[in-house]
């Protein structure tokens, strides 16, 4: 009963956290489409059409992400998402470091190219994996507190 309690925590923790992970992502990108474009273009992997599609898209898929999460309607489903979409950040971030790319990530707005030297990529793919153990205890246990589903 106890451990059902603490688990439940855990699990209400690691969902308002995501929540807010892709709240302060998603809306930044929202509130600034060109800077997103820019940003996704940085990563050279993607043809201009590509590039204005996921800079469209990407906000949105986050905001809904976070109220999902927020609400905790379709925890798992969301959880899932949300690993999805962190393992290809995390490969976008990935092959930009093994190709030599000097950019930043534009994870939470901003985004581009900067100065050699300037990059993040070890503390991004780090924090990142943090972002995804949050996930995959949603994904294994989506029970929290205070959810509507």
């Amino acid at each position: 009963m106890v451990r059902d309690r603490v688990l439940d925590v855990v699990g209400t923790l690691a969902r308002l956290g995501l929540a807010a992970v892709w709240l302060l992502s998603g809306v930044p990108k929202a509130l600034d489409p060109d800077q997103t474009y820019v940003a996704v273009r940085a990563y050279d992997v993607l043809p201009p059409l590509g590039v204005e599609l996921v800079a469209a898209v990407l906000p949105w898929m986050e905001i809904v992400l976070a109220l999902l999460l927020l609400l905790g309607l379709g925890t798992r489903v969301a959880a899932v998402a949300s690993a999805a979409l962190l393992v290809v950040f995390m490969a976008g971030v990935t092959q930009a470091w093994a190709r030599g790319l000097s950019i930043d990530c534009g994870c939470f707005g901003g985004g581009g190219q900067v100065e050699p030297g300037r990059t993040a990529y070890v503390e991004e793919l780090v924090r990142d994996t943090g972002f995804l153990l949050l996930a995959a205890w949603l994904m294994v246990r989506p029970r929290t507190s205070f959810a509507l589903g």
